[in-house]
C-alpha cells in the first residue's frame, strides 16, 4: 500500500476511515429515483446550476464555478447542445510541438533488436545506419539507432500525454476531448507496440476530428489507421496465412462483444482484411496479398474486403446496442438494464450510428439526472488529475509532480493502455492503495517537492543505464562498464582487456538514451499556481467553517457527512489559530492547502 504522505497523518487516517468511507459507500445523491431510464428530455423548470455542474462534470472534466454559472444560466436544451455540437466553437489551442527526433531512414523499423542486426548482416545496412567496415562492435551503430528511437518515441509519447492533457484542461470544447479519452480507450492503443508516437499523435488527432461523428466512418478511419493496424500485427495478415488478431478485436471489442460471433466468422473476416497495412503514415492496401475468394460471415457470403466486413457487422442489432450500452456506462452509470440497453441500442441505430444526436439525447435525458447516476461514478485516473486541476484554476499541466507518472501510478498512463481491452472502470480505480495514492497527487500538487528529479531527463530502466554512464566516466572499458552492476572486474580504461564482440546491447541501450535526451525537448517542470488565499478572499470568506463549506463546494459533487464538514473546520481553525480568516490573511495559505488535501483526500472526492 502506498505510504500516507503529508501532515496529521493520525487525524487524515481517522478522517478517512471513520468518517469518508461509509459515505462512499453509501454515497448521497440527487435528483429523483422516478426518472431512472426515463429517456425524456429534462424540462427547464427541472434546470438548476446542481444539474449543470453535474452536465459539465460527465461531459468535461468539471468546471469552476463561472464555467459553471455559465452553463446553468442556459436551458438544459442549450447546456447541452452547447457541450455536444461544438464544432462551431473557437478553440485557439497549439499543435503538437515536435521534437524532431524522427528520421525517415529508420522506416520501415524492424520489430526487434535481433531483427534489426540481422538486417544489418544481411544488407550491410539497417535503420539509415551502415556497419562498420572493419574492427571492434561492427554493428554498434546499427543497434543504437535501434535503442535511440524506442527511447526517443517514448520520451516524445511522454510530450504528446502533456500535450493531451494541456487541452483537456484549457478546451473550449470539453466534450471533444472527453470522447478522445473514451475513444482511446475503447480503441485501445498502445506506444508499447506501436513504438512511433507520430503514429500515436495521429491516432490521437483521428479521435479528435471524429469522435462525436459517424460511427462507421470512425471504425473504418481507425481499422485503417497506421497505429491500429501496427498495435494488432497486420504485417503478417495475408493470403493463405491470415491473423485473426484485429478480426478478433472488432467483433468483441469495438462492436458486438463476447457471444455474439463465432470461431469461423472470426477466420472468414480475418481473410477480408488480409493486405491491409500501412506505409510509415499511409495506409495502403497490398493487393497480391489480400484474398480474394468469397468468405461467410455473420451469415453473409461473398467477396468482402474490410469495409464490407464492417458494413455486415454494423447491420447487426446487438451492435448498436454493445456500443450504446458501452458510451452509457461510461457517461452515466454502470448499472444498465436489459431494457434501457435495447431503447438506447435503438436511439443509436435510428441515427445511423451519428454518436453527437445519441449524445443529445444521453445527456438532456431526465435519466442522465436521476439519482443514481448524479455523484455515483468513480473518476479515473486522467478525469481526476484534469478536472482537479480545472477546478483548482491552473491554466497549465504543472510538471511537478510529472503527469505521467501520477497517472501511471493511480492506474491510466495515457497512450500506454495495458491491454487491447483499455483499462478497467468504477471500483477497481479505488483500491485502499491507490486511494491513498491519490491523496499523495493531491499532496504532491499542494505541496510540490523541492527535490524532484525530472524523469525526461534522468531515464532509468533494467540496464540501470546511470551505471554504465557512471562507469564509462571514470574511464572503465566498454566491456567492463557494461557488466551488471556488482560484477565490474576493473574501473581503469585497458582497451587490452575490451572484449571482442559484435555488438554490444547494454552500451547500445546507453547511447541510445543519451541521443534521445539529446533530441528530446524538456517537458516544462512548473509547479502549480496555486493561490487558496486570493481564492477564499474572493469568495468573501470569513471564517473558516465558510472557507471549508466554499472548498466543498467548489471541489466535490457530492456532499459530505456533517460530522466530516465538522472535522474540517475543526482542523482548519487549528492551523489558523481560531476561526477569523481577516485576522489569518497574512498567514493563511499554508493552513488552507492542507485543509485542500484533506478535502481532496476523501473518498468523496473519487466521485463525479
Amino acid at each position: 500500500m502506498t505510504a500516507s504522505r503529508g501532515l496529521t497523518p493520525r487525524f487524515w487516517l481517522t478522517l478517512l476511515i471513520s468518517v469518508a468511507l461509509p459515505a462512499m459507500a453509501a454515497a448521497p445523491a440527487a435528483g429523483p429515483n422516478a426518472w431512472t431510464g426515463d429517456l425524456t428530455p429534462l424540462a427547464t423548470t427541472d434546470w438548476s446550476r446542481a444539474r449543470a455542474a453535474h452536465l459539465l462534470e460527465r461531459a468535461g472534466f468539471g468546471g469552476t464555478p463561472e464555467e459553471i454559472d455559465r452553463l446553468a444560466a442556459m436551458t438544459p436544451d442549450e447546456a447541452v447542445r452547447h457541450l455536444v455540437y461544438h464544432k462551431n466553437i473557437a478553440n485557439p489551442l497549439p499543435e503538437f510541438d515536435h521534437s524532431g527526433v524522427h528520421d525517415p531512414g529508420i522506416e520501415p523499423f524492424p520489430p526487434s533488436r535481433p531483427a534489426a542486426t540481422k538486417l544489418a548482416v544481411e544488407n550491410g545496412e539497417a535503420i539509415g545506419v551502415k556497419v562498420k567496415p572493419s574492427g571492434n562492435r561492427r554493428l554498434q551503430p546499427v543497434v543504437d539507432r535501434f535503442f535511440y528511437w524506442l527511447r526517443a518515441s517514448m520520451l516524445e509519447s511522454h510530450r504528446v500525454a502533456y500535450w493531451w492533457a494541456d487541452r483537456m484542461l484549457t478546451t473550449n470544447r470539453p466534450l471533444e476531448e472527453k470522447m478522445v479519452l473514451f475513444w482511446h480507450g475503447h480503441f485501445a492503443t498502445s506506444e508499447d507496440k506501436v513504438r512511433d508516437y507520430r503514429k500515436m499523435l495521429e491516432q490521437n488527432g483521428l479521435f479528435r476530428s471524429k469522435g462525436t461523428g459517424n460511427f462507421r466512418d470512425l471504425l473504418i478511419s481507425v481499422s485503417q489507421d497506421p497505429a491500429m493496424l501496427a498495435f494488432l500485427d497486420a504485417g503478417v495478415n495475408v493470403k493463405g496465412s491470415p491473423n485473426e488478431n484485429f478480426a478478433r478485436e472488432i467483433m468483441e471489442l469495438f462492436t458486438m462483444g463476447v457471444g455474439h460471433y463465432s470461431e469461423s466468422d472470426i477466420r472468414e473476416a480475418a481473410r477480408a482484411f488480409t493486405g491491409w497495412n500501412f506505409v510509415d503514415l499511409t495506409f495502403v492496401v497490398n493487393a497480391d496479398l489480400h484474398d480474394r475468394t468469397n468468405k461467410t460471415v455473420l451469415g453473409h457470403t461473398g467477396d468482402f474486403d474490410g469495409v464490407d466486413i464492417i458494413d455486415i457487422i454494423l447491420a447487426q442489432p446487438v451492435t448498436a446496442e454493445y456500443l450504446a450500452g458501452k458510451i452509457y456506462r461510461y457517461f452515466v452509470r454502470e448499472n444498465l438494464s436489459p431494457r434501457l440497453q435495447a431503447r438506447l441500442g435503438d436511439e443509436l441505430r435510428r441515427g445511423d450510428y451519428e454518436i453527437a444526436p445519441f449524445l443529445y439525447t444521453m445527456f438532456l435525458s431526465r435519466d442522465f439526472y436521476a439519482a443514481p447516476s448524479v455523484g455515483t461514478r468513480i473518476k479515473p485516473p486522467t478525469e481526476l488529475v484534469i478536472s482537479t486541476y480545472k477546478k483548482m484554476g491552473l491554466k497549465e499541466i504543472p510538471g511537478v509532480p510529472d503527469f505521467n507518472i501520477v497517472t501511471e501510478t493511480l492506474g491510466q498512463r495515457l497512450l500506454f493502455p495495458p491491454t487491447v481491452a483499455g483499462w478497467a472502470q468504477g471500483k477497481s480505480w479505488v483500491t485502499p492503495g491507490l486511494l491513498l495514492a491519490r491523496g499523495n497527487f493531491i499532496y504532491d500538487t499542494v505541496f510540490p517537492d523541492i527535490n524532484f528529479v525530472p524523469p525526461d531527463r534522468h531515464p532509468t530502466d533494467n540496464y540501470q543505464i546511470g551505471s554504465v554512464a557512471d562507469m564509462l566516466a571514470l574511464g572503465a572499458d566498454v566491456a567492463t562498464a557494461t557488466q551488471p552492476p556488482g560484477r565490474y572486474t576493473t574501473s581503469v580504461s585497458n582497451s587490452m582487456v575490451d572484449r571482442d564482440e559484435t555488438f554490444n546491447t547494454r552500451l547500445g541501450s546507453y547511447r541510445g538514451w543519451r541521443m534521445a535526451i539529446e533530441k528530446v525537448k524538456p517537458i516544462p517542470r512548473t509547479t502549480a499556481q496555486l493561490d487558496l488565499s486570493a481564492m477564499i478572499r474572493s469568495a468573501d470568506c470569513k471564517t473558516a467553517q465558510q472557507a471549508v463549506d466554499y472548498l466543498l463546494e467548489r471541489f466535490l459533487s457530492v456532499p459530505v457527512a456533517s460530522r466530516t464538514r465538522h472535522a474540517l473546520s475543526t482542523y482548519l481553525e487549528g492551523e489558523i489559530g481560531g476561526s477569523d480568516l481577516l485576522h489569518a490573511d497574512s498567514y493563511m495559505e499554508e493552513a488552507l492547502r492542507s485543509t485542500l488535501h484533506l478535502i481532496l483526500s476523501l473518498p468523496d472526492y473519487q466521485l463525479g
